[in-house]
């Protein structure tokens, strides 16, 4: 596995060429996984949804479970293109703000774009590290992320910096990927799979494990859908005999969408 400083910007020149060729693209892909691997779900029906915005990145919608209120602050870690942050204003209203994190700056200048085509005031992109947010403490009411945090190398710093940001009795609901079993190595050990956020996935208790550690209390998933990867795929990093194995060995994917409170 390659050091933290690799994969971040691994992950960082695979999403800038995402936003630079607003490809819709989806959470599991790479040059070597194009388009056939999308984890995201339709978003075209929800209040504030923009098409310009949505780059098929995702793997849930954590805003249908972040109790958001009119008058919340909050932030998107990974914001992207901006797709969550402009549902999420639809629920703060004018009477709140929503704030992007993102630390390519691609992403950050296409938000932007999609800031003015939306016209929206109280939404702003930051750039940042979600391991080092640049937020002052006991910011925000609700902090969100959609399949972002797996990216992220130290997820307990990434936990902790949530925790940090939050007002007290604040809360986070993310979506995430996360595992049940072992990989095959193949699979572990590829790093355009770590940028398309599985080989970075952690075993779905550690993943939980490291929210507590955080602090959080009441954590619990809201919802849980396992991923299958195209065998099309995988095949690229394994032989047919080896697929096989790991089809039989009962590892699971899965998209998870899970709360906890300060």
């Amino acid at each position: 596995m390659k050091n933290s400083d690799e994969l971040k910007q691994i992950v960082k020149e695979k999403y800038g060429e995402i936003a630079k060729a607003s490809e819709k693209c989806g959470c599991g892909c790479s040059p070597q996984f194009n388009n056939t691997t999308n984890f995201s779900i339709d978003y075209s029906d929800k209040e504030g949804y923009n098409k310009d915005a949505d780059l098929g990145l995702g793997c849930g919608i954590p805003t249908d479970f972040a109790d958001i209120k009119k008058g919340d602050y909050v932030l998107d870690l990974g914001s992207g293109a901006g797709n969550d942050c402009f549902v999420a204003l639809s629920l703060t209203g004018d009477e709140g703000k929503v704030y992007g994190l993102d630390f390519t700056d691609e992403m950050i200048k296409k938000a932007n774009l999609n800031k003015i085509i939306v016209g929206a005031s109280n939404v702003e992109f930051v750039k940042g590290d979600i391991e080092d947010m640049p937020f002052e403490s006991d910011f925000f009411d609700v902090v969100i992320s959609n399949c972002v945090l797996n990216l992220v190398p130290n997820k307990e710093l990434a936990f902790s910096n949530i925790y940090r940001v939050l007002k007290p009795n604040g809360h986070f609901c993310v979506s995430d990927i996360v595992l049940e079993g072992k990989l095959p190595k193949e699979i572990e050990s590829a790093a355009v799979m770590y940028a398309g956020c599985v080989a970075g996935a952690l075993q779905k208790q550690d993943y939980l494990d490291a929210i507590t550690k955080a602090g959080f209390k009441n954590v619990e998933i809201k919802k849980n859908r396992k991923i299958e990867l195209p065998d099309s795929n995988l095949l690229e990093l394994m032989s047919k005999e080896e697929l096989e194995k790991y089809r039989n060995s009962g590892v699971g994917i899965y998209s998870i969408t899970v709360v906890g409170y300060r």
